[in-house]
């Protein structure tokens, strides 16, 4: 076991004297990178966003964009951290240094007002930038736009640009002052790495190995092992601990209802726990893979969840997020639950003595509670196979992206020769816990799919759960859209078969 440490901008520098709950956010600014800014500190503006190297892809590296207010400093002990302050590159000591191709086209193309908020969205956009399946759709023009507001024939749009950046990369990113269209301009005005950028080589060697690591600091500890075996005795011996992976949930705790814990267990760098495997009869999918690890990993394999990863948070929420952390936080408003529900998904309950496969639907017992006993953790979330080939997800939220849902709706329908062979329904925000739309289900397998059998199930959906009321939405609002939703399905694959 050794010092706990990060190497920031290049630097390996000492965790110590930081308390094991301290942010990353609060650690960098504490050593005077103050580019990374406080504006939420529930990952909702981006304002801290930093680049962390990963493991890649299509590359041994990617870096990748995090926000640094939820992420706890001690979780990247060992790991490569770049700051805003790290893109520029200085050629001789004493210089002045010369700004990123990222900073360069933010500051020509007037995306930047006051500035608060520019260091987060630099960090977002240089993780685009060196995305590297990013590729070009033609030449962007001088002026960057390339036609982006009404889509062209060379596959830019409204959220894509000419020179392959996509806008969801900043999904998670807030201005207050500019307004975004400087800031899309200087987006999709940026071309590819240099050979000769340092950055863009770093993505071809390994990145940091997971180190073990046991930080104590003020009667609390940060600890993470080396294997799912060691983790698990771990967990016997401290079933009080709290265990995290993206921290996306936990972070917020900490930093809104200043809650504190004696000892927080890292999972996200156990290999045992970032498997992805396609079987015959099932996809076993690692519970500390973050969303958007699975969303690159798959390609659009499982067409109910590439639906659902676009509209689940921000990009720089999936980029820690994980299907293992949504489950075990127990929420009713989650939007994975719904969807693997609907795909009739299970999870694998580990702990020291062993397995257990649970299916999901069985896998909620109350308001955030679950049959995961203590010193349990979700090893992995299995998909059986064949997916349903009529499959779609229906979040019901005041903002397009990046907003918690009133109400989620995920169908799978298996459909043969017009009639519903099978049916499964995932809903999320109806109830104390997600659940499978039973009644529904039963309502319309072994009828023909038809807008008569659609209007008649529509009322059994909408009496499903029991909705409520609250700053969201109402009760009545909640019960009104799912009937919604099914009359939306049967419009969408109709459209479909006529097209």
């Amino acid at each position: 076991m050794t010092a706990a440490r990060i190497t920031v901008n290049g630097t390996e520098t000492p965790i110590a004297p930081a308390a094991p709950h301290t942010t990353a956010l609060d650690f960098l600014r504490e050593r005077g990178l103050t580019g990374t800014k406080e504006g939420c500190a529930e990952g909702e503006c981006g304002a801290c966003s930093i680049l962390v190297a990963r493991p890649g892809v299509d590359k041994p590296t990617d870096w990748v964009a995090v926000n640094a207010c939820l992420v706890p400093a001690a979780s990247l002990d060992g790991q490569e951290v770049i700051t805003s302050e790290g893109l520029a590159t200085v050629d001789e000591p004493g210089t002045t240094p010369a700004l990123h191709p990222v900073q360069q086209e933010m500051a020509v193309r007037g995306g930047s007002q006051c500035g608060y908020c520019t260091p987060g969205f630099i960090c977002s956009m240089a993780a685009e930038y060196y995305r590297p399946d990013r590729c070009a759709h033609g030449d962007a023009g001088a002026n960057g736009d390339g036609g982006a507001e009404t889509g062209a024939a060379d596959g830019s749009g409204a959220e894509h640009g000419p020179n392959g950046f996509d806008l969801h990369a900043l999904s998670g990113n807030l201005c207050r002052c500019t307004g975004y269209r400087p800031i899309r301009d200087a987006a999709f005005a940026v071309g590819t790495p240099t050979d000769e950028d340092p950055l863009a080589r770093r993505r071809e060697q390994d990145p940091p190995a997971p180190v073990a690591t046991e930080y104590a600091r003020d009667d609390s500890t940060f600890l993470r092992r080396n294997t799912l075996a060691e983790t698990l005795r771990l967990l016997r011996e401290r079933p009080d601990a709290v265990v995290v992976a993206g921290s996306t949930d936990w972070g917020v705790e900490v930093n809104i209802r200043s809650r504190r814990a004696k000892c927080v267990v890292a999972v996200d760098r156990l290999p045992e726990l970032r498997e992805l495997r396609v079987a015959s009869d099932h996809i076993e999918i690692g519970a500390a893979l973050t969303l958007t690890e699975i969303e690159r990993r798959l390609d659009g394999d499982v067409p109910l969840l590439a639906e659902l990863f676009p509209q689940f948070a921000s990009r720089l929420i999936r980029n820690g997020a994980t299907l293992g952390g949504n489950l075990g936080t127990g929420s009713p408003i989650g939007d994975s639950p719904p969807v693997l529900l609907a795909l009739e998904a299970s999870v694998v309950l580990a702990d020291a003595d062993g397995e257990r496969e649970v299916p999901l639907a069985e896998y909620f017992t109350g308001y955030r509670q679950s049959v995961r006993r203590p010193g349990e953790l979700i090893r992995a979330v299995r998909l059986p196979l064949p997916l349903a080939p009529v499959t779609t997800f229906h979040k019901i939220a005041k903002r397009r992206f990046d907003d918690i849902s009133s109400v989620a709706v995920a169908f799978a329908l298996d459909i043969e020769d017009g009639t519903v062979r099978k049916a499964r329904i995932g809903l999320g925000g109806v109830a104390a816990t997600p659940i499978r739309a039973l009644a529904t289900e039963a309502a319309l397998e072994g009828r023909p799919w038809t807008a008569e059998t659609v209007e008649s199930a529509a009322p059994v959906l909408r009496g499903e759960g029991t909705p409520m009321d609250d700053h969201r939405a109402s009760a009545l609002y909640r019960s009104a859209m799912l009937g919604q939703s099914l009359r939306k399905l049967y419009a969408q694959t109709t459209e479909a078969v006529s097209s």
